[in-house]
């Protein structure tokens, strides 16, 4: 599948792509127990999730920390340490059995420096010890952007930024703007691309952390959700 990433100007060594297919075999595996896709074909697992998480892998400093919100099956988290070992990943997932997967990949992948924490990120992120305290934070297909904000934003050093993989994202990002806005952020740039001919249209925004986040966010108890910014 080297063609696929070759598309995008991503070019993998013999060992990576060897990770690449072995994560794709525990992700079939799992799959049939922990409903973690319902993308099941060989071809579309490297086009709309692999290829499609590694579309933002050089909008990351080198050696920074990154928190992921809502992993699930561990995108566009595992791709990009795949390819960009430098960076340091901390996964949050819900669920239970989600994260024995995550921690199984993270396992059987030889990957190191990612950290699985079976949490809610609505919680994690009124912690000390993980509040403010990372150059960035990413998720992909978790919720709408003012909620997601709320959820990612509070992990973030002031310079930070906030990484989202949104899909058409133009009613989302003037939705969001009151949130970004009061969560301590400016909204960068929205970049479109499309996975292949024909395919839905795909955006990565870039969120900058310009200023603390106040204390009483994330709000907790459903009122991201419930109520958004």
């Amino acid at each position: 599948m080297q063609e696929e990433f070759l598309k995008r100007g991503i070019y993998l060594t013999e060992e990576k792509l060897g990770k690449f297919a072995k994560f794709k075999d525990l992700l079939l595996e799992f799959n049939e127990k922990f409903n973690l896709t319902a993308i099941k074909t060989e071809k579309e697992i490297y086009i709309k999730h692999f290829v499609d998480s590694l579309i933002a892998v050089d909008k990351f400093k080198k050696l920074s920390t990154v928190i992921e919100i809502g992993s699930g099956g561990g995108f566009p988290s595992i791709p990009l340490k795949i390819v960009r070992d430098d960076l340091e990943f901390t996964l949050i997932e819900a669920t239970g059995k989600k994260c024995e997967f995550l921690k199984t990949v993270v396992k059987e992948l030889g990957l190191e420096k990612v950290t699985v924490l079976n949490a809610r990120a609505e919680e994690l992120g009124k912690e000390e010890k993980y509040r403010e305290k990372f150059d960035y934070a990413t998720a992909r297909a978790v919720a709408r952007l003012n909620v997601l904000s709320e959820y990612c934003m509070p992990f973030l050093k002031v310079g930070g930024k906030f990484i989202a993989y949104k899909g058409n994202a133009e009613e989302e990002l003037i939705e969001a703007e009151n949130a970004v806005s009061v969560l301590g952020g400016r909204i960068d740039s929205a970049e479109k691309y499309f996975l292949s001919d024909g395919g839905d249209e795909r955006t990565i925004i870039e969120i900058e952390k310009v200023r603390k986040t106040p204390e009483k966010y994330p709000r907790g108890n459903g009122k991201e959700r419930k109520n958004p910014l």
